[in-house]
């Protein structure tokens, strides 16, 4: 039986969450400045992205279905040693990352960091849908939105004020890189721990235990899973897979190039023509990075609200708007200042991404399930990202001019497409109103 939890007692749940989006904010951050001070070209960012879309397409589905068949009651339950054991990769990537002396190094704990992050995500998401009651899913998953922004906020702020604090260069990298990753490994591990230590996971039922023990996992289980739950997927999901097609590939054009876009637009300089000037553009990018997370902790349990009385569609359309607004107006900006009122409308529809979606398809999924259908949602975010890191490097080189500052509004483009195919989705309410 599902769970009524108090409010604390939801957001105790989901405190994991924001170790596991610290680390995810220094990816979005710092990584690419890293790459850049190691001596990467623009045009070969995307590729050196790779870790997140292959890694999210490969570890998600495959622990989302594994989980599924898994209950494992002296190690948490079946969601929790799936999320514990990313948390640990996590902690020592993270730990590891500021000691890289050549740009394949950094490439590879990218790797590495990418696994563990995509171990935890979405068997944490299973969990919510597997714990809570339908009415208060929403609030559950928008307190993991809630705590997107709080952890990527941290994330990003430490990229200002550490720069200020530990001044200097260690190995080949500042060494307020070391302080901000340092800090990342002690929340990533510390806060999946409360959350498992405060939360107790719902036991199955005996029929569910029975087919747990009916149908023992093999090497190929996870993989007949995956293909089966695609061949009976949900028209929804379909739908709410071109919305990601456009959304996502937009946002790792804006995560790749926000720090060289600023450095243009306000500094006017790039790494290669003033490596010091070009680092006080990396430090203000992570508080304007800070501050769309902000933003997103902010409006995140508001747009509970506005979805139960509208709905999940028109809130996400509408926020996918204000964030491509932002978008195609943040690269003409050259007063630093402004960049942070440019960056708001993000911050809300960064709010949206990362809990309202699940609202529009959490009703046509089979419980039993979950596991499996949150890791297939992942794959609709890793392969857009994927078909990003092989196809941009391209299109910025020979149609954008290597120029940051139009891939940003080429993302804000291609969020207004998104926000327009979201308008076709139809969700189980609206098929039987028809």
């Amino acid at each position: 039986m599902k769970l009524k939890l108090s409010f604390w007692q939801i957001i105790n749940m989901n405190v994991g969450f924001f170790g596991i989006q610290y680390s995810f904010g220094l990816q979005q951050s710092a990584v690419n400045p890293i790459y850049d001070f190691l001596g990467a070209s623009p045009d070969q960012l995307p590729i050196l992205n790779l870790a997140g879309p292959l890694t999210g397409l490969l570890i998600q589905p495959i622990i989302g279905a594994i989980s599924d068949k898994t209950w494992l009651p002296k190690f948490g339950g079946r969601r929790k040693p799936y999320f514990f054991i990313g948390a640990i990769l996590c902690s020592i990537a993270l730990f590891l990352f500021p000691f890289s002396s050549s740009l394949w190094m950094a490439a590879g704990l990218l790797w590495v960091l990418d696994a563990g992050n995509n171990t935890a995500m979405e068997p944490y998401r299973a969990f919510i849908a597997d714990t809570l009651e339908p009415a208060q899913q929403a609030t559950g998953f928008q307190a993991q939105s809630f705590f997107t922004g709080f952890g990527q906020t941290l994330a990003n702020i430490s990229l200002f004020i550490f720069p200020l604090v530990f001044v200097g260069t260690t190995g080949k990298l500042p060494t307020w890189v070391f302080a901000s990753f340092f800090l990342g490994a002690v929340c990533s591990i510390g806060s999946v721990w409360w959350s498992s230590h405060t939360t107790k996971e719902i036991p199955p039922t005996q029929e569910e235990l029975r087919k747990i023990k009916e149908e023992p996992l093999g090497i190929l289980t996870p993989f007949t899973d995956i293909f089966s739950a695609i061949k009976e997927m949900p028209k929804v999901m379909w739908q709410l897979a071109l919305v990601y097609l456009f959304q996502w590939y937009a946002l790792f054009c804006y995560w790749q190039n926000s720090s060289k876009s600023i450095a243009l637009s306000v500094w006017n300089t790039t790494p290669q023509k003033d490596m010091k000037l070009y680092g006080e553009a990396v430090s203000w990018t992570g508080l304007v990075n800070g501050w769309y997370n902000i933003v997103t902790f902010l409006c995140a349990f508001g747009l509970v609200y506005f979805a139960r009385k509208y709905s999940p569609k028109m809130v996400h359309f509408t926020c996918l708007l204000l964030a491509a607004i932002g978008f195609l107006i943040f690269p003409h900006i050259e007063n630093k200042y402004l960049l942070f009122p440019a960056i708001t409308g993000f911050g809300i529809g960064w709010a949206s991404m990362m809990g309202i979606p699940y609202l529009m398809v959490i009703n046509n999924i089979p419980k039993e399930r979950y596991g499996v259908y949150m890791g297939i949602i992942n794959m609709m975010i890793v392969i857009p990202m994927f078909i990003q890191t092989i196809t941009f490097g391209y299109i910025l080189k020979n149609f954008l001019n290597n120029d940051a500052r139009l891939a940003i509004s080429f993302a804000g483009v291609l969020l207004i497409i998104s926000a327009v195919c979201t308008l076709f989705i139809k969700t189980k309410k609206e098929e039987l109103s028809e």
